[in-house]
């Protein structure tokens, strides 16, 4: 998916969030006492469950759980409706079904659509731990966003345990809790079926939280969680998952070499065994499963898709690619209009520097947004704390691998989300006992900026009902953390539900009309298209779709108008049959 643009977020809560924010530093600075012993009395109780470090883990793990339960009534499981919810949904489906890949389907010209690839065979575009975790809520739980809703809460849960080995466990605690408000329960990372952002963080969780623990122990139950997440990590984000490892590895390396408490090389050796046959498992099953679906164990996901469709590259020292023949008008648009506008502005020097502070604020945007930046003042002391040195050299590594990335999404940073996270609290530590001309402001402005989250959080609850909630198509205009938990896609799920509910199969041809926003794409079908209900299929010219037509005789067809209003679904007027050469 492209990053929003122009880059813009749903302003009316931003509204809210920002005087809330501007508020509280007043308060803080003028009145440091208001509400000294309410919020002394709750900290207290806090810091005693926090002492509890297993118990807390999964206390944030289970809010995060029950409060998206408890919003069911409310704002009920999410319709897929942007391009990468359907292709996560593919891989989902066909994992769910025992196999790795699909054969491409007959007339599969018609069922092309965006991050799907069609040859060698039929399969999302993606990596697939997203797809994985779909398929494991569909099969063991009966709804797909199950998966979602699970890998937030572990996600949350993980950020807890990761903060506890780097910070005081109130302070791991506060982080965890955060971590629901802004990650879990509200964002596009939980509220869609794009699972690649809370399975990243939690790999990258997994991974700087048992760095220091088996630097400490050498236990093989921390080096096999260390492997687990760099494993999470190559099956869902292994660029930015290798930009995290590669700081992590040499760290290790270097205690391996010189650390004094280590055990001998052969108990090390032995420990080492499982936590590594873990992640060459993880690897060689990422080969085999490219072999399967994309013709080669070294060709991998994204590779096919791009050089089929794309004519724009990933990294900022790639040339445009040859323009290759599209077959249908909204696929040129996607990738030749919307993508390259966005690459032609960061192939310069004039651009890129202007997007590349877009591309940052954006992403600050997500995970920071207007309540917590007041700490962000004390960023410098957090820098050059020692505690949390290692942390700042990764974020570092970070941002230079990212910066000659053309695009950048919150999900792409996902796996350093635990890294922002402790330099954050770190930096919120600090504001904490600041006390300018003697007075308690930064415990102030600390507490209120806590209690400002919380309130956003309760004004998004309702912000449908106070007619603030996203619009239907958010993509252009985002505001990724509260991106849900609104219904968006209705249309097309209504038109699909009325033809699941007639006899027979049948044939959705999907007609989209002048102006068709590319990510709001409605074609999209299950892996065994010919044995589904309902077969969504673009038109073509009139030969080809009198040929798709008689390829599903036995099915209704419909034509789908997305682009009316409403939408329209009416039956498909046949064209008449070719005449006879010579007649």
């Amino acid at each position: 998916m492209l990053p929003p643009s122009p880059y813009e977020s749903d302003g009316a809560l931003l509204a809210i969030e920002c005087g809330m924010t501007a508020i509280a530093t007043v308060v803080a600075f003028i009145w440091p006492q208001a509400g000294a012993d309410w919020f002394a009395c709750i900290e207290r109780a806090f810091a005693r469950l926090a002492q509890r470090r297993g118990l807390s883990v999964v206390v944030v793990g289970l809010t995060m759980l029950v409060l998206r339960l408890a919003l069911l009534p409310i704002y009920p499981i999410p319709i897929p409706f942007v391009t990468d919810d359907f292709s996560f949904l593919l891989a989902g489906d066909t994992f769910a079904l025992g196999r790795l890949t699909n054969p491409t389907p007959a007339l599969w010209t018609h069922f092309e659509s965006i991050h799907i690839t069609m040859k060698p065979t039929y399969m999302s575009m993606y990596f697939p731990g997203q797809g994985l975790i779909l398929a494991a809520g569909k099969v063991l739980l009966g709804n797909p966003w199950w998966g979602v809703l699970v890998v937030s809460a572990v996600m949350c849960g993980a950020l807890c345990w990761m903060l506890q080995a780097w910070l005081p466990p109130n302070w791991a605690l506060l982080g965890g809790l955060m971590a629901v408000i802004r990650l879990g329960v509200f964002s596009c990372w939980t509220n869609t079926y794009h699972a690649a952002g809370s399975l990243a963080a939690l790999g990258g969780a997994l991974v700087l939280g048992a760095l220091p623990r088996l630097m400490k122990s050498a236990r093989m139950s921390q080096a096999l969680l260390l492997s687990a997440g760099a494993a999470i990590l190559a099956l869902t984000r292994p660029y930015e998952g290798l930009l995290l490892c590669l700081p992590a590895a040499v760290l290790l390396g270097h205690w391996l070499i010189k650390g004094q408490n280590r055990p001998s090389l052969g108990v090390l050796a032995r420990r080492a065994v499982l936590p590594l046959a873990v992640l060459v498992t993880a690897v060689s099953w990422l080969g085999y499963y490219d072999y399967k679906a994309f013709g080669s164990p070294t060709t991998l996901p994204y590779t096919v898709d791009r050089n089929t469709y794309a004519i724009t590259p990933y990294f900022i020292w790639q040339h445009q690619r040859p323009t290759p023949h599209y077959r249908h008008e909204i696929m040129r648009q996607f990738y030749t209009d919307t993508e390259y506008a966005f690459f032609k502005k960061q192939h310069s020097w004039k651009g890129f520097i202007p997007q590349t502070l877009i591309k940052i604020q954006f992403s600050a945007q997500f995970y920071i947004s207007f309540s917590l930046l007041p700490p962000l003042i004390m960023l410098r002391r957090a820098f050059r704390d020692k505690r949390i040195r290692f942390i700042v050299i990764t974020i570092g590594v970070m941002a230079a691998g990212l910066l000659i990335e053309i695009y950048l999404l919150p999900h792409y940073v996902a796996p350093f989300t635990a890294a922002f996270y402790v330099i954050g609290l770190q930096a919120m530590r600090h504001l904490r006992v600041w006390k300018p001309e003697g007075k308690p402001a930064g415990l102030a402005l600390t507490r209120l900026t806590i209690l400002v989250c919380v309130l956003i959080a309760g004004v998004r609850v309702f912000a449908k009902p106070l007619h603030m909630a996203p619009p239907e198509l958010p993509v252009n205009n985002w505001n990724c953390t509260w991106f849900g938990p609104e219904h968006y896609g209705g249309e097309r799920a209504a038109i699909e539900a009325r033809l699941e509910h007639m006899p027979g199969g049948q044939l959705a041809i999907v007609r989209y009309g002048p102006g068709h926003n590319t990510l709001n794409e409605w074609v999209y079908n299950a892996p065994d298209i010919d044995n589904s209900k309902v077969v969504w299929a673009r038109e073509m010219d009139p030969e080809d779709n009198l040929e798709l037509i008689h390829y599903y005789a036995n099915r209704k067809a419909w034509l789908v108008e997305p682009d009316t209003i409403p939408a329209r679904l009416s039956p498909y007027p046949i064209p008449p049959e070719p005449q006879a050469a010579g007649h």
